[in-house]
């Protein structure tokens, strides 16, 4: 029998630590390849020596979009954003979109590329912070707002520039989700000063930036005499890598649409 051939993965923004993290788990798989690297306008023909002396050469975003079947992206709005439309016109590649930080206008344009090639959109590729998402709706069904003031927790590095994460967003929604809220009506996003006292039913976040922290998640249900926390630790950034490794497997082949981790785990089967 013969066996199928590779599927073609573009990597963009390959200079950065998540390109680099996905590179690694491409090369040790059979069944994807690196068909294309690209970064920002300039890089184009810079060599990279990825780790296991694999040398790769630095393309162009056009270029990238007729070497593909795949294009992993973990940059930034702007250039996702760019990308996505520019893969609709071209009806290809299909995608994986981790960017966090993208506006509603932005989520907006990449929703109506969907309807042209398959996308993954997802904030948290990470297969426990989305069972967590589960686990904290459920617990905002019970825990009602009367007795049960909910705050979401978030530390990453020092270098990551938009705050609250995408996943700490993620969790507030699930927790306003499961109270069958809009995270939107309900979402205390800063305190300074005197604020006055919690206003019962909403849903607070707290950051914290330092250091090579790759992420931390706590979801806090405080109640008069008692807490219930729920988190997620992140390790090594493989662990995302290794969900847009795999859901850029899966994509192929898939109808133009607009899925996300709980689609490529099978949770919506």
């Amino acid at each position: 029998m013969a066996t199928a051939a590779p599927i073609k993965i573009g990597i963009a923004g390959a200079l950065g630590r998540m390109g680099w993290a996905v590179a690694r788990l491409i090369d040790a798989r059979d069944d994807v390849v690196i068909a294309a690297i690209y970064d920002v306008p300039g890089s184009e023909g810079q060599v990279v020596d990825y780790e296991g002396g694999h040398s790769r050469v630095m393309v162009t975003r056009e270029e990238a979009l007729g070497l593909c079947d795949v294009i992993v992206d973990f940059t930034a709005p702007e250039a996702t954003v760019a990308l996505a439309r520019q893969a609709s016109q071209n009806g290809k590649p299909a995608l994986i979109l981790g960017s966090t930080g993208l506006s509603a206008e932005q989520e907006a344009v990449i929703a109506a590329a969907a309807a042209k090639i398959p996308i993954v959109r997802s904030r948290s590729f990470s297969l426990g912070v989305n069972t967590l998402l589960g686990l904290v709706r459920q617990a905002a069904e019970r825990l009602g707002p009367e007795a049960w003031d909910i705050e979401v927790f978030e530390a990453h590095h020092k270098r990551k520039v938009d705050a609250p994460s995408g996943t700490a967003l993620m969790l507030g929604e699930a927790a306003a989700e499961g109270r069958g809220q809009t995270l939107a009506d309900i979402s205390d996003r800063g305190r300074d000063g005197i604020t006055g006292p919690r206003k019962q039913g909403h849903i607070g976040f707290s950051v914290m930036r330092g250091g090579d922290i790759i992420g931390e998640h706590q979801v806090i249900f405080a109640g008069q005499n008692e807490i219930l926390t729920l988190g997620h630790s992140a390790r090594d950034r493989a662990l995302f890598a290794q969900g847009a490794v795999q859901s850029a497997a899966w994509i192929v082949g898939k109808k133009p649409g607009l899925y996300d981790m709980l689609d490529v785990l099978g949770f919506k089967a």
